[in-house]
This record gives C-alpha cells, sequence and structure tokens, in this order.
C-alpha cells in the first residue's frame, strides 16, 4: 500500500464524508473504490478499442445473418 497526499474542494469533501457515512465506509475505502471503477471502464474502453481494430466485418455479418428475422418489439422498432 502507498499513502496519496489529496488536496480536495470543501465543498467535494463535505460530500465525500457525507456519502461515504451513509455508505457505510471509510472515506479512503470509498475513494479507493471510486479510482478503481474509473480505472477499469477506461480499462475496459482501451479493450473493447483494440479488439474492434481487429474485428472482421465480414465475420460480423455473418453472425448478424445468423440472428432470426422477427417482428419488432413495441418500442423497438427503428
Amino acid at each position: 500500500m502507498s499513502a496519496l497526499n489529496l488536496r480536495l474542494p470543501h465543498s467535494i469533501h463535505r460530500h465525500l464524508k457525507e456519502i461515504a457515512k451513509r455508505d457505510g465506509v471509510s472515506i479512503n475505502l470509498f475513494i479507493s473504490t471510486a479510482v478503481s471503477e474509473k480505472i477499469s471502464a477506461l480499462m475496459t474502453e482501451e479493450c473493447i478499442a483494440a479488439r474492434a481494430k481487429s474485428a472482421r466485418k465480414g465475420a460480423f455479418k455473418k453472425v448478424l445473418d445468423r440472428v432470426p428475422r422477427r417482428k419488432a418489439l413495441p418500442g423497438d422498432e427503428r
């Protein structure tokens, strides 16, 4: 584990304390979880973008062609 000295505006710190207390966790755990979620989202985005670059449109079309033709559900029409 490592330590990080973080400066936050008073309003953000106040909200952070309130939300962490409401969730029943420490401020440290709340921030660690929030940062972990952000890192996960960014890494997922990078992974999907990398996989998309290697995708073949023809292969994708073959998969879509196997989807049965059905009438759209109400609200899903084009």
